[in-house]
């Protein structure tokens, strides 16, 4: 996979944090502040800026009340392929 294959990736990725957020009526600040993040950090996450580790998907999973799966809903990869 390119360097731009998972940009795109980490910017679906962001789109669905935002759409979870923005439904959940809260703020980057809001958000960060209920998964103990930095709000730089989550607007960097949701303009596919940052690459997320998994224990801050599990955070922001859980402070939005959802599975982790849910937030990787439609994100497609080539499985290897090149």
């Amino acid at each position: 996979m390119s360097e731009q294959d998972f940009m795109t990736e980490l910017q679906q990725l962001g789109r669905a944090i935002r759409e979870r957020r923005m439904d959940a009526g809260l703020s980057q600040e809001g958000l960060a502040d209920a998964c103990g993040l930095d709000r730089t950090y989550v607007g960097g996450v949701e303009r596919g800026e940052r690459n997320i580790g998994f224990k801050n998907l599990l955070r922001i999973s859980r402070a939005l009340h959802i599975e982790p799966s849910e937030l990787l809903l439609g994100i497609a990869t080539n499985n290897g392929e090149n």
